[in-house]
Formats: C-alpha cells, structure tokens, sequence
C-alpha cells in the first residue's frame, strides 16, 4: 500500500513527463484515479484536489486538451459516487452498526455522518474539497442519509463545481513563473488547504469535549 501512494504522489509531482511518456492514455489513467478515489471507500488516500490541479496545469502547457479532461473527469467523479452509493446502501447499515469494521475506519464514518447532520444534502457537494470526506460521505448517504434522486442531483453539481475549480486553477495558473518555478510547494499548499477544515473540526470537538462530557448534578 506505501508503494502504491508513493507512486500516485510522484504521478502529481511530475505528470508533465508521465504524460509525455503515455499520451493519450494518461485520459484514462487520471479518471480511473479518480473514479478510484470517489467510488471505492477503502482508497481515501488517493490524491484529488492536487491531482486536478496538476492536471490543469499540464493542459495549460498543451500536453493535454482540457475540455476534454474536464468531461472525463467529471464523468468519473460523478460515477464513482455513484458506486460509492450503491455500496453504502448494499452494505452500510451493517457497517454503521457494528462498532469495529476490517476494511471501514469507523471514526472517518461517524465524522461524516455528523457533516450530514450539519449539513444535509450540500454534504455531497462539500465533501468534494475535503479529503477522506470526500471518500466516505456517498457511502454514508446510501446507507440512508439521503435518498437516490436528491443525491443524484448534488452529485452533479459537487462533481462539476469540484473538477472545474481544481483544474481550472491549475490551468489558470499553470504557466505562471511563479507557480512553475514552485509547482511541488504549491501542490503540498492545495493538500495542507484541503485538509485545514477537518483539521478545524477536529481542533473544534476536541475542545468541546470536555464541556459535553462533565456530569450532570
């Protein structure tokens, strides 16, 4: 598994020369990633936000067209939560209850299902810029936290606003001196940002706990 990210880290860092190596198969590679990600609970550690960025910033350098990488992603996101949602509604409710799972961590799944509860429906939309989330919030939703035609609908949106915010940022900024010239620390920046509101409500619960937990007298 340590193997397996290693390489889709260094896929980020330097798809320019993997896509210059594979051409037009990178389409398809970059949407498999993402349909990974999105569409298989047990893969949260896939990369997302910075893979699209990156993504974008290659088009803008004309190694890939990004009209076409904008459809192919989208396509993927919006199919891999699909699954992910037929997955959780197949074998969810089992999963939520039990208090340990093999393949599942529990904590990820509560932490989601209190976004819902906070949330609601624009859960599916927000958790496409969160990591993790990102992963378990169409399983949560299909073990009933939603029904089918409301999710559908946030699906859309969250995949379009998501892969067009990413790689379009990455396509804008993909030619910038600046950015090029710093694109490694750049895309750990778009990691440490994506994580920051989880990092947020994990700082928030933990200060709250003391308080929920005292006694009542």
């Amino acid at each position: 598994m340590h193997e397996l990210l290693d390489l889709f880290r260094s896929l980020t860092k330097n798809l320019d020369a993997f896509t210059i190596e594979h051409g037009n198969a990178t389409y398809a590679i970059l949407m498999a990633i993402v349909f990974v990600e999105t569409g298989f609970v047990v893969m949260p550690f896939l990369p997302g936000d910075s893979l699209l960025f990156a993504a974008g910033a290659v088009a803008s350098r004309g190694y890939l067209s990004a009209p076409l990488l904008a459809v192919g992603l989208i396509a993927a996101a919006v199919l891999g939560d699909t699954v992910n949602y037929q997955i959780g509604k197949a074998i969810g409710p089992r999963v939520m209850k039990s208090e340990n799972s093999r393949w599942l961590s529990k904590k990820h799944l509560v932490k989601t299902h209190k976004f819902f509860e906070k949330y609601g429906p624009k859960t599916i939309v927000l958790a496409r810029f969160v990591p993790i989330v990102r992963t378990f919030a169409p399983f949560v939703a299909g073990a009933g936290a939603m029904n089918y035609r409301t999710f559908i609908v946030y699906n859309l949106v969250g995949a379009v606003a998501w892969v067009t915010l990413m790689l379009g940022s990455g396509y804008a900024l993909g030619q910038v001196p600046f950015v090029k010239e710093r694109f490694e620390l750049i895309v750990v920046g778009i990691v440490v940002l994506s994580v920051l509101p989880m990092a947020v409500e994990w700082w928030r619960a933990r200060n709250a706990k003391p308080e929920a937990s005292s006694p009542s007298l």
